[in-house]
């Protein structure tokens, strides 16, 4: 315990799923941890819940594709925390469609959430972090951002952008003390998990619980992501940087 004592941390999407499992896990851990979503009710049950046990947890409210919204929100959890020296962008959604049914629209949307959020976030809190000399930046990629499949055109080309945003982000800022690296998880048992394979299965495309299991063995959990995280953002990995660290059991081994 203790990994990330005396750290201040924020977890966009950290109100469910993968997200809200890394909010409890980095509290345990020691860090002063803020949490960014637009679910009011769940972000904020959440940050009442640890508050109760102990642990400095707060919730910001923001839609984390509109610079003012995130501005705000990390100001509040500044205020409240202290400078934040580890971020953790975990914020997302999924659109799934045939190429040719994919609208304009869903295209820009999801940009927004995925990649662009990555953008508002990371400009927002970056200068902390510089002043500091010292941070760490994790962002949620996918086995998606280099395993194309059907019907998932857009979800796989905003991840591939997650890929590069953290690779670039590492090489730029590298000798000013700051570390930037993807996590990417495989199927994970979350809401956003099951959605995906209820809408692929929909169309034709065979996630079936067998063929989950013959790719990764079993179905991934969101303490498996929040552990993974956990490492990144932790001075455990003080040397690795730039670098994707595929959550998956072998999916992307195979």
């Amino acid at each position: 315990m203790g990994r990330l004592a005396g750290k201040v941390a924020i977890v966009s999407g950290g109100a469910t799923g993968c997200g809200a499992a890394a909010v409890r896990l980095f509290a345990a851990e020691g860090a002063a941890v803020g949490i960014i979503d637009r679910n009011v009710q769940a972000g904020s049950a959440l940050a009442i819940e640890l508050a109760r046990a102990g642990y400095r947890v707060v919730f910001a409210t923001a839609d984390v594709s509109k610079k003012a919204e995130v501005d705000q929100a990390v100001a509040t959890v500044k205020s409240q925390l202290g400078p934040v020296n580890v971020l953790f962008n975990h914020a997302g959604t999924i659109v799934i469609k045939p190429f040719l049914e994919t609208e304009e629209e869903d295209w820009d949307f999801l940009f927004d959430v995925n990649v662009k959020s990555m953008y508002l976030m990371t400009r927002a809190v970056l200068p902390m972090m510089l002043a500091a000399g010292k941070g760490s930046i994790v962002c949620t990629s996918s086995i998606s951002a280099v395993y194309g499949t059907p019907n998932e055109v857009l979800y796989d080309a905003t991840k591939g952008a997650c890929h590069m945003f953290a690779r670039a982000i590492a090489v730029e800022f590298r000798d000013r003390g700051i570390r930037c690296n993807a996590v990417c998880p495989g199927f994970i048992e979350t809401p956003h998990g099951l959605r995906e394979v209820a809408e692929l299965t929909a169309l034709g495309v065979d996630v079936s619980e067998a063929a989950i299991k013959a790719a990764q063995g079993r179905f991934g959990q969101p303490e498996d992501i929040a552990r993974a995280a956990l490492y990144l953002a932790s001075d455990d990995s003080d040397f690795v940087n730039g670098t994707q660290l595929f959550v998956d059991n072998g999916f992307s081994a195979a």
